[in-house]
């Protein structure tokens, strides 16, 4: 069983399995503790990625728009001011990593990252970057 990280929304460009049971399941709410860790995770890849490509950061704004783009692929939203919330952390995370970090160990992480998303993929990397999601995630909340 792999334990890639599974965040409840996919790549736009990845292609969905067919539906092997047309009941609609009630989504889990977008509250749940693992879905915020999940949503920074995410956020910080997309941020890396467009650093690492364009040489720009994402602003908080646009990361809180991520997130609603993501949540609502699966019919779950957050209140904007959540989202910026964790838009924030993802920005401390995403800077703190790339200040942390040659070009070349930067975009390997991105590519990591990115890998992880996939629930079939396991990374030492992606793995340990989820934990720091979850412990800025808390210390935030302190």
């Amino acid at each position: 069983m792999g334990t890639g990280i599974v965040i409840g929304f996919a790549s736009p460009t990845r292609r969905k399995p067919p539906a092997m049971n047309r009941q609609t399941a009630t989504p889990p709410p977008a509250s749940a503790r693992g879905t915020r860790i999940a949503l920074i995770f995410a956020l910080v890849a997309e941020r890396l990625s467009a650093f690492y490509e364009h040489g720009q950061w994402l602003t908080d704004a646009q990361g809180a728009s991520l997130c609603a783009d993501w949540l609502a692929r699966t019919r779950r939203s957050l209140p904007q001011s959540e989202r910026k919330q964790l838009s924030a952390i993802s920005d401390r995370l995403a800077r703190q990593v790339a200040g942390s970090l040659s070009r070349e160990a930067g975009l390997y992480t991105v590519h990591e990252m990115m890998e992880s998303l996939d629930p079939n993929h396991e990374s030492e990397v992606g793995r340990a970057l989820m934990e720091e999601c979850e412990r800025m995630l808390d210390e935030d909340a302190d």
